[in-house]
């Protein structure tokens, strides 16, 4: 009796982290990566963005106002849409065009027809949004803000800071540069130094409240660009949420 009650207990021991990992993801969040409008391009990518641990760690929530600075084709978009309903906002605030590229509205554009609190923008140089809002996110995009002409990050972050609610926060994840990298490889390896974003991010009025390794990969040399073969999708990055003192 004795050896099945430990058995039993060690049971227990064994699937409790198992279990703990899953109650940290809401259930809206749940839904909405499951939700059946999201495209299958978008699912296949799952594995490697991890969306529901992500959104989670963010915070994201019913209600929310969210700004999602370069939103691509829209992979996080959707999710966001659908996590913070019909009481909430998302603000996709595309990169200005550029005076080469092919013009017309930005790809996240098509989203506004079936996603009815979706808002797109250009991002320029007034205000991200028209009304204070929750959460600031940008993912795989900061290094970009360190390529573009006459770049002032400080003046790019307080941008974002002024954004925000007191208590709100700024969701930054990206490509990690190996330590000490600072911006060299912005432009060549699409990378950054974790360290270099916490310096420029906090100097800004922000406190990081917390970070996630669930996007990081230590096999990742940090030597290839994000776009080659042998790591595209699976670079070692990270996940920092920093929030503005209320």
């Amino acid at each position: 009796m004795v050896r099945y009650l430990c058995a039993f207990i060690v049971a227990l021991l064994v699937s409790a982290p198992q279990a703990g990992a899953a109650d940290k993801i809401p259930a809206a969040v749940t839904a909405a990566v499951a939700d059946a409008g999201r495209p299958d391009t978008d699912k296949q990518r799952d594995a490697d963005r991890k969306p529901a641990e992500i959104v989670a760690f963010a915070g994201i929530k019913s209600g929310d106002k969210v700004v999602e600075l370069m939103p691509g084709q829209g992979y996080f978009t959707r999710i966001f849409s659908k996590v913070v309903g019909d009481k909430g906002v998302v603000y996709a605030l595309a990169a200005p065009p550029r005076p080469d590229g092919p013009g017309g509205p930005p790809p996240v554009a098509a989203l506004a027809a079936d996603y009815k609190n979706i808002r797109v923008g250009t991002m320029g140089q007034g205000p991200l949004a028209p009304e204070p809002v929750d959460v600031v996110w940008t993912s795989l995009n900061y290094h970009d803000f360190h390529n573009r002409p006459n770049a002032d990050l400080l003046a790019f972050n307080k941008g974002v800071f002024n954004a925000l609610k007191p208590g709100g926060t700024y969701i930054v994840i990206d490509h990690a540069a190996a330590k000490g990298a600072g911006t060299k490889d912005t432009s060549t390896l699409h990378r950054i130094d974790p360290d270099v974003v916490k310096t420029e991010v906090t100097a800004a009025g922000f406190v990081l409240d917390s970070q996630s390794d669930v996007l990081a990969n230590p096999a990742d040399t940090h030597a290839a660009n994000v776009r080659d073969a042998s790591i595209r999708g699976k670079t070692d990055q990270f996940a920092f949420k920093f929030r503005k003192p209320k």
